[in-house]
């Protein structure tokens, strides 16, 4: 009992793994899992790879040896024998012959050897001879023409009739397009056509459809914009370049169509937390998907551009290289539209910095769209905020491009509406006046209470009146102030250090256009400048007499002020009007009615009776050999000389005025003693062809009298030279020479021609 109550220690337990322990080891057994699982792929691509070695160096060996066809040996009894034998069944063969043919089946060789031969297996190379007899021993086939197929097909009806179509079957029964005979493929390109036209229909019914919904309402259906504008990634080639066309003016259309009169900007973040109605939200969503849609869609047009200026070809595009400049064309075109009708919208600058460089595109057409877009836009913009944003973008360009320019991108700018720049007004002129009450009338209908509220009442309106005119008459002002100072930036930079490029006529013509509003400052400079370039002979007449408009243009002017003596500028107006242009090209003579105006009629207390003759006797002998328009322009360019000096009228009198002689040749106008001389040359014309020419040379020969017989009509004397020149240009006359009648055998003489009017 004593030994069975001995203490024994206790045997500890096994103890339980701890949580981590069991993660741990958890991952080390998936980490072994998957080790092995590589493994066993690894081998059986192993096994795999080896087994496909295997087959291909099988089929190699079986393409290298050709088997011999065995029905085209006679069998030999032996043959018999063994074919016999083959036939039996299995069970009654002996263990030693199946053992044996169990062997050769599993050889590879087996299956190529010829049978009819003894050799071994494996034997060495057979001989040059023995190929040769090999190859003599296989039968010759004998060429058979095979009788092809063909197939009837549906008829085509034509104007020549009824045309049968056939089609012959390739192998394997199918049909060959290489046998397809001249009808066939005309049915094929008649077919492809067909579908083309289908598929083109079906885009434009879903075009249609698009554009109808999202004008009709455009607030609910402006997700429908998304899904016609991608359809400008059309892929089919065979409809590709048409839908996109068709898909970018329709777009263009409704985005005329649909855009606020307003610019939409982005909300901010507490406009964007705090609580709208519904309709508020609605009207958000709406504009913020319109302007992302706009954005998106001009980002395609100026990448339609970019591929056609890069010639770029995207794998993905199902348009050829050829039709680029179709795709351009048209974008360019949505994008002027879209220039002129959303001045006030959002990227009004963006598409005006796409456009600006491609008025200097070499091709014409996209050049000259461009140029009349940017007209137009000059010409109908009031305030002036897009003007000067074009103006800005014009400037870069011509920087940047070092003047290398074509002339018609500058002459764009003369249809800047800048004219209203110089009149400055007061601000009691330019603000709306209102009529108020005066003390009088206060005192004896207000009581004091009501005069005093009256008055408080009359100066806040009157504050607020000036605050809102002036706001609007000087942010004009000042718009239109930034323009003119960048064209003249650009006409400076050209006249310094481009001289003799082909810009400076469009330069001198601009700076004839905007003299007025030159700054007095640079008045002395610019006169020096146009007085050197006109005397270096470098010019041609058009420019010379751009330069002289231009003096005469300051001069009559703010110039005023200025002491100078134009008398250079004269005797080079005189000296080239005989070199005048007298046939179809004479736009030169519309800058000398402008250069006269400015400098006989305007200038006339400035200008001697003895320069005034001249220029009145020179005008006479050029207008003998001008064309009749012309001549009209000349002829009252005279009569407006005779009325600004009258006693110019010696010259319509035979008598002799002073001494010395006349001296045509004399290009000083106050030296040539035009007193001398008569104007002859009236007499001339009238006997001239036109019957307008004829009437101001009747008119002249009278004395250009104001009332009487020898006067003119309204139409004619209320019109100023150059107006009766551009009425009577040669491009709006039609010659009706008269026929003469068969009882009358008189010539027709040449003064009885005449022009009619269209």
């Amino acid at each position: 009992m004593i030994r069975d109550n001995i203490y024994q220690p206790r045997v500890p337990s096994k103890r339980r793994p701890t949580f981590r322990r069991l993660l741990k080891t958890s991952g080390v057994k998936l980490e072994n899992k998957l080790k092995n699982r590589q493994l066993k792929q690894q081998n059986v691509a192993k096994k795999q790879r080896k087994e496909q070695k295997k087959l291909r160096q099988a089929v190699k060996d079986a393409a290298i040896r050709t088997p011999r066809p065995l029905e085209t040996y006679r069998k030999r009894p032996e043959e018999e024998e063994e074919e016999f034998l083959e036939s039996l069944p299995t069970d009654m063969m002996e263990d030693d012959d199946l053992r044996q043919m169990t062997d050769m089946a599993r050889k590879a060789s087996f299956i190529t050897r010829d049978l009819s031969s003894c050799a071994p297996i494996h034997s060495t190379k057979k001989r040059k001879s023995e190929v040769i007899r090999s190859y003599e021993k296989v039968p010759r086939k004998m060429a058979k023409t095979e009788e092809k197929e063909v197939i009837h097909l549906l008829p085509i009806k034509d104007k020549s009739g009824v045309i049968p179509q056939s089609v012959e079957r390739g192998e394997g029964g199918l049909v060959s397009s290489d046998w397809f005979t001249e009808e066939g493929a005309g049915l094929k390109v008649i077919i492809r056509e067909q579908r083309r036209v289908q598929k083109i229909q079906e885009r434009k019914t879903t075009i249609a459809t698009l554009g109808s919904a999202i004008i009709c309402d455009p607030v609910n259906n402006i997700k429908r914009l998304k899904e016609l504008r991608g359809m400008l990634m059309e892929s089919d080639p065979a409809v590709a370049v048409t839908v996109r066309k068709l898909v970018m003016v329709s777009l263009m259309e409704i985005f005329k169509d649909i855009a606020p009169t307003y610019k939409i900007r982005p909300l901010t973040s507490e406009e964007k937390a705090a609580k709208v109605r519904k309709e508020t939200q609605q009207l958000r969503e709406f504009e913020e998907s319109l302007v992302s849609q706009y954005k998106f869609y001009l980002e395609d047009l100026e990448q339609t551009i970019k591929d056609w200026k890069q010639q770029k070809k995207k794998r993905s595009q199902a348009v050829g290289f050829d039709s680029y400049r179709g795709l351009a064309e048209v974008a360019i075109r949505c994008l002027c539209e879209l220039l002129l009708a959303l001045p006030h919208f959002n990227f009004h600058n963006n598409i005006i910095v796409a456009l600006v460089p491609l008025m200097n595109d070499p091709v014409r057409q996209v050049s000259d769209m461009c140029c009349d877009a940017f007209r137009k836009l000059f010409q109908q913009d009031k305030v002036g905020g897009a003007a000067l944003a074009s103006v800005r973008v014009v400037s870069g360009l011509v920087k940047s491009l070092n003047y290398n320019i074509r002339p018609e991108v500058l002459r764009t700018l003369l249809s800047l509406r800048i004219k209203e720049v110089h009149m400055k007004k007061d601000l009691e002129d330019t603000a709306p006046k209102k009529k108020f009450m005066n003390n009088k009338e206060k005192k004896k209908n207000l009581s004091r209470m009501q005069r005093k509220w009256k008055k408080a009442e009359e100066k806040l309106e009157k504050e607020l009146l000036e605050a809102e005119a002036s706001e609007s008459k000087d942010k004009k002002i000042q718009l239109h102030t930034q323009t003119l100072n960048i064209v003249f930036l650009i006409y400076f930079r050209i006249l310094k250090k481009a001289q003799k490029s082909v810009l400076l006529p469009a330069v001198l013509e601009g700076l004839a256009n905007f003299a007025h509003l030159i700054n007095l400052e640079f008045f002395d400079d610019l006169l020096n400048v146009l007085q050197n370039l006109i005397q270096s002979g470098d010019l041609t007449n058009q420019e010379s007499l751009h330069c002289i408009q231009t003096v005469f243009i300051i001069l009559s002017g703010q110039g005023d002020v200025l002491n100078v003596d134009p008398l250079k500028f004269y005797s080079q107006l005189y000296q080239m009007l005989p070199r005048l242009h007298a046939g179809a090209p004479n736009d030169d003579i519309s800058i000398v009615l402008r250069c006269l105006d400015a400098m006989l009629t305007r200038r006339r207390k400035q200008v001697t009776l003895q320069r005034a003759m001249a220029f009145m006797k020179r005008l006479s002998v050029l207008s003998l050999h001008t064309l009749p328009n012309a001549s009209v322009g000349l002829l009252a360019a005279n009569r407006a000389a005779l009325h600004a000096f009258p006693k110019c009228d010696f010259l319509l009198d035979n008598e002799v005025q002073g001494s010395g002689f006349y001296l045509p040749e004399l290009d000083e106008p106050e030296h040539c003693n035009a007193q001398n001389t008569a104007l002859w040359e009236l007499h001339l014309l009238q006997r001239h062809f036109h019957p307008v020419v004829r009437r101001f040379a009747v008119h002249l020969s009278r004395g250009a009298p104001s009332e009487g017989s020898g006067a003119l009509g309204v139409e004619l004397s209320r019109r100023t030279p150059v107006e009766l020149f551009d009425d009577y240009s040669v491009k709006d006359m039609t010659f009706n020479p008269p026929v003469a009648t068969p009882t009358s055998k008189k010539k027709v003489h040449a003064s009885n021609a005449h022009f009619t009017l269209n």
